[in-house]
């Protein structure tokens, strides 16, 4: 998640960024007693609850999104976590892990925000720069719902593709039915030699015609989404295309306990 106090909206309520700590503080206890076996490195030992982390590279990928690459140093995650990132004066904003349970490094997909207190921070970072972190939390799991053969539809805006890139790369028997991927030039998109090599990929491009990917917005290529009781649906991104897909999704007998939701941003700051 990359935004100023970007506004989480589910079924019973909207969250702010600003009670980002509390609810950290919350998960990570959760994390800990219920969700790591073992628990993290980072808890067994007895560091402080906000760690630091050692760039290990900031890499551009297109002209306003870039990847941050962090030592992981032991600090245990599920695909789907996030990660409270800090700038020298304290100030954090949330980003979704991108890189796989297996590998030694904390991958992140982060845009490069306009006067961004955070993003713009990191954009600068130098390999060896140390930056505060949170312990990883969460509820979003693509991947993760325990059915056999699990079988799932992606949707994902921009850099939401984050935790489906972690998922993927975690989870080698994971193959999605679909993923459905907008961006908004082609330059912005990140993985897709990857991602069209792990499940069937339809990218959409709004701002630019990128022949031969789909000129406009996901929700022109509804239609596509297979739908049966059977299926998950993980949404991130914009929160205008999660609300915009989940009402279609419901209108059409998707039962709403099978629509999973991760809002990075929000339509009104996102002009």
């Amino acid at each position: 998640m990359n935004k100023r106090q970007p506004a989480v909206k589910h079924r019973h309520g909207t969250l702010l960024a600003s009670n980002l700590r509390l609810l950290y503080n919350l998960f990570t206890y959760r994390i800990a007693v219920m969700d790591r076996d073992p628990m993290p490195r980072l808890l067994q030992r007895g560091t402080p609850i906000v760690p630091t982390a050692k760039v290990s590279t900031v890499k551009f990928l297109s002209e306003g999104v870039f990847e941050l690459v962090l030592e992981r140093d032991g600090v245990g995650f599920r695909p789907g976590d996030c990660v409270a990132i800090s700038n020298s004066d304290g100030v954090s904003r949330p980003y979704s892990v991108s890189s796989s349970i297996d590998e030694p490094y904390l991958r992140f997909v982060i845009r490069r925000m306009p006067g961004g207190a955070v993003s713009e921070w990191l954009a600068v970072r130098a390999p060896g720069d140390e930056v505060e972190i949170s312990l990883p939390f969460g509820w979003f799991r693509p991947g993760q719902s325990g059915e056999p053969g699990d079988p799932s539809v992606l949707v994902a805006t921009g850099t939401g593709i984050a935790p489906f890139l972690s998922a993927l790369r975690s989870f080698p028997d994971f193959s999605p039915v679909l993923c459905l991927y907008g961006v908004r030039c082609l330059a912005d998109a990140v993985g897709l030699d990857y991602l069209r090599g792990r499940c069937p990929l339809k990218l959409c491009v709004s701002r630019e015609e990128a022949p031969p990917h789909h000129h406009g917005r996901i929700t022109d290529l509804l239609n596509e989404i297979p739908r049966n009781e059977e299926t998950n649906y993980y949404l991130c991104g914009l929160d205008a295309m999660i609300n915009g897909v989940s009402e279609w999704l419901e209108h059409r007998g998707v039962h709403f306990t099978h629509i999973h939701r991760e809002v990075f941003f929000n339509a009104r700051e996102d002009q």
